[in-house]
């Protein structure tokens, strides 16, 4: 009984925290980035790739469909965004994975 209640639980905070991540919403900015772009050449397609103070930042020239996950694999956010300058403020520091396209970026924030 103690097993299936703690089985019971984990799944219940696996699903609330699954609410709390599909909050976050990405805004479209045009305040100058401070931050270090990842450099790698497949980002040379005009798409600069931004982690700074608990935002992830994405510059693009063209439209583009953008997925953040955790380290783990979760989705954190699906968006397609417009060329300019977008944010993504997480509410959590650490290590997230970016896909774009068939190309995947680490980004450190």
């Amino acid at each position: 009984m103690r097993r299936l209640l703690a089985i019971l639980s984990i799944i219940l905070a696996l699903g609330l925290g699954n609410t709390a991540l599909a909050e976050v919403q990405w805004h479209e900015t045009n305040r100058e980035v401070q931050g270090k772009a990842i450099n790698d050449p497949r980002t040379s397609d005009g798409i600069e790739i931004y982690g700074s103070k608990g935002t992830i930042t994405i510059v693009t020239t063209k439209r583009i469909t953008v997925r953040v996950y955790t380290i783990l694999g979760q989705m954190v956010s699906q968006a397609i965004l417009q060329p300019g300058t977008s944010e993504l403020r997480l509410g959590s520091r650490g290590i997230y994975l970016v896909r774009i396209g068939n190309m995947t970026h680490k980004v450190a924030i």
